[in-house]
């Protein structure tokens, strides 16, 4: 009898490890939809009740905001749109002071992105209710909606910018990820119908930003550039490391644009726009390393700290609309973190010290231009 109770037990013993074994390794299979699931807000975006708008009239409101008085290292502008640093969880849309996303933001996403403008000029770079990671990972209405609620964030930033400070400067328009696809709005809407704003223009970039083609051809009010010492035109990329076809499928597939108003919709075929970052240029031809001006990992350093730049680390080049490149030399430029933090822009630039150089020529080419004359009825410059 108790051979045979020693023998049930380890029945029950081997049973109760299979069982646990089964659920660990399907928590492992689906461990992303969990993860997806986690950060869903779980209500409808129609009946969501959003944070507070940001006023822009207080420096808090703003990630980046040079002193008052200072005159800027360059004598352009720079409107900088960041990426998303906000998983998501209770809220579609940020609040625009939230914690971690602000830590993130100062951490990881303004050393790496918007740092390479700093020569540039000064940078403007408002916080946003910014639509939350979540609704990157799903093609729902809710999630078009709250990225298109995002949008009147930048929109008003924006005009505060230009009434109160920018004051007849050359602008450099940036946008990242999130931050690109409301800057290529924001470029259609505000900039692009005014003559006297696109006069000033020096550059827009939207990194890591996937926007069709062919809104960008030659005969566009601001078309994609056709060589590195040309003004007022776009410079826009999404890349990925050749070979990643998985990345391809998501980039063709499940990225949104703008449909020519307010409304998000994908790719639907159509090519996206790729200016090499390497070339400052719309050209398909393979861009060697040797060509690579300097590539950073600035996370966790200081905002006025200079990266050291690591050159010659990656080749790139546009094929099929998407900037595919080969895979870095130096560890740090690889990806690291959690599922989320991989879900984000990388926390590195592999052409920090190329978009620096890129930027200055533009500013340098819109100066030999044309003199720049101030917008009529702009105020007196205010910086900060």
């Amino acid at each position: 009898m108790a051979d045979r109770f020693k023998g049930f037990k380890r029945w029950i013993f081997a049973g109760a490890v299979l069982f646990l074994a089964l659920v660990l390794a399907a928590a492992f299979y689906w461990r992303y939809d969990i993860l997806r699931t986690t950060l869903d807000p779980k209500i409808p975006f129609q009946t969501y009740d959003p944070p507070p708008a940001p006023n822009y009239a207080n420096p808090g409101a703003w990630a980046l905001l040079p002193p008052h008085g200072a005159a800027g290292r360059g004598s352009a502008d720079v409107f900088f749109v960041h990426p998303t640093s906000y998983d998501g969880g209770r809220d579609w849309n940020a609040p625009y002071d939230q914690p971690k996303a602000a830590r993130d933001l100062a951490r990881v996403m303004l050393p790496n992105y918007a740092a390479p403008f700093a020569r540039v000029g000064r940078i403007f770079a408002p916080h946003y209710r910014q639509a939350s990671l979540y609704t990157f990972l799903t093609l729902r209405d809710d999630a078009r909606d709250a990225r298109r609620f995002a949008y009147d964030d930048v929109r008003d930033a924006f005009r505060h910018y230009l009434t109160h400070d920018n004051g007849g400067r050359p602008i450099v328009l940036v946008g990242v990820e999130q931050g690109g696809i409301l800057a290529d709005r924001l470029l259609k809407e505000e900039i692009a119908p005014n003559a006297a704003l696109r006069s000033r223009l020096a550059g827009v970039y939207l990194i890591e930003t996937v926007v069709p083609a062919d809104a960008f051809g030659p005969g566009a009010v601001v078309p994609a550039c056709a060589r590195r010492d040309e003004a007022g035109c776009v410079v826009a990329w999404a890349s990925l490391t050749d070979g990643d076809f998985q990345r391809v499928q998501e980039l063709n597939n499940r990225s949104l644009v703008w449909n020519g108003g307010d409304e998000l919709v994908t790719l639907d075929g159509r090519t996206p726009l790729c200016v090499n970052p390497l070339l400052g240029a719309r050209d398909e031809t393979r861009a060697p390393a040797r060509a690579n001006l300097g590539a950073v990992n600035a996370t966790g350093l200081e905002w006025d700290s200079r990266p050291a730049l690591l050159k010659r680390q990656v080749w790139a080049q546009c094929e099929d609309g998407l900037l595919h490149t080969g895979r870095p030399r130096s560890p740090s430029l690889r990806d690291s973190g959690s599922w989320t933090d991989r879900r984000k822009v990388d926390g590195f630039n592999l052409f920090w010290a190329d978009i620096e150089a890129d930027a200055l020529a533009r500013v340098a080419a819109l100066k030999k231009r044309t003199d720049q004359t101030p917008i009529p009825g702009t105020p007196p410059q205010k910086a900060g």
